[in-house]
């Protein structure tokens, strides 16, 4: 168990193991995605507890009856890698936080809390999926927790009824947190190390793939074309996504699904030539901008 302060007040973040428990973490998922229809039933998040999954919760202790905001659980799983025999990992299916505590810093430390408990279980791999063009999620799966992603899934999870997701092909990548790599050990320090911004890429040779330009509503644009890199020439690269995407997709759908295809396009084709996300670079302004950092090589995972 861990005590933590955040801005909204203290929690406790602990291993969930009854019943009881498991229902209010079905509560937490209704509240976090409203209007999904589907969610992990408390049965199956029980006996995942109990049968050598992670489950854990955070509970508010300064708000009536101590409730659940947030949790994430995972399972063991098969990890498959060219050249390799499949080996153990975890698999992380679901972080939630409620609407009022999110912005707190919560998934990170339910995020942290889960990477803890993953290495008492002595695993060498944490995966799970994300939408690349969220940034906010970028930021904290790429930049803050180490992970790398170099596996593109289209329309991964079909069609999906939730705010966040409803109206686009749910495409996605795979985050790789090596538990015990240098990267991810640094990361996870209470003191990491210094971020890095767009100057470091620019002073290291990196150029940007699909500069963007405004339309005249004030959302960025793909560009028709992408000069794909050669890796012996360029070892780093750079692809930009819009600073807003939830915003964008909003006022736009049809500039959101361009984005899409655009994205799904752009690292699948590096991908496949050996690149993998290894940073994530947000500027801040009016409008922002966000950037993945893709290397190539393995070299680059410390």
């Amino acid at each position: 168990m861990r005590r933590l302060d955040l801005p909204r007040g203290p929690v406790e973040i602990r291993h969930l193991e009854r019943i009881e428990d498991m229902e209010q973490a079905v509560e937490v998922q209704r509240r976090a995605w409203e209007g999904r229809i589907q969610v992990v039933p408390a049965s199956l998040l029980l006996t995942l507890a109990h049968e050598g999954g992670v489950v854990l919760g955070a509970t508010a202790l300064d708000e009536p009856g101590q409730p659940l905001v947030g949790f994430v659980f995972g399972f063991l799983a098969r990890h498959r890698m060219p050249g390799r025999e499949p080996f153990y990992k975890h698999h992380s299916h679901m972080l939630g936080v409620v609407p009022e505590w999110q912005g707190q810093g919560l998934g990170y430390w339910l995020k942290r809390a889960q990477w803890q408990a993953v290495r008492h279980q002595d695993l060498p791999l944490i995966t799970w999926t994300y939408d690349p063009l969220w940034g906010r999620n970028a930021h904290l799966n790429i930049t803050k927790l180490g992970g790398i992603a170099r596996t593109y899934y289209r329309n991964r999870y079909g069609t999906m009824t939730d705010p966040l997701n409803r109206g686009l092909p749910s495409d996605r990548v795979l985050v790789e947190v090596w538990v015990n790599s240098r990267r991810v050990l640094e990361r996870m320090r209470a003191q990491p190390r210094k971020r890095l911004d767009l100057a470091h890429f620019f002073a290291a040779g990196a150029r940007i793939l699909n500069p963007t330009r405004l339309n005249d509503a004030g959302w960025p644009e793909p560009p028709a074309e992408v000069a794909y890199p050669q890796p012996a020439d360029e070892r780093i690269v750079l692809v930009e996504i819009p600073e807003d995407w939830f915003g964008l997709k909003a006022a736009d759908l049809d500039l959101a699904l361009r984005w899409r295809l655009h994205i799904r396009e752009v690292l699948e084709t590096l991908f496949a030539r050996g690149y993998m996300i290894t940073e994530f670079v947000h500027l801040a302004g009016a409008p922002g901008r966000s950037f993945y950092a893709l290397s190539h090589g393995e070299s680059t995972l410390g």
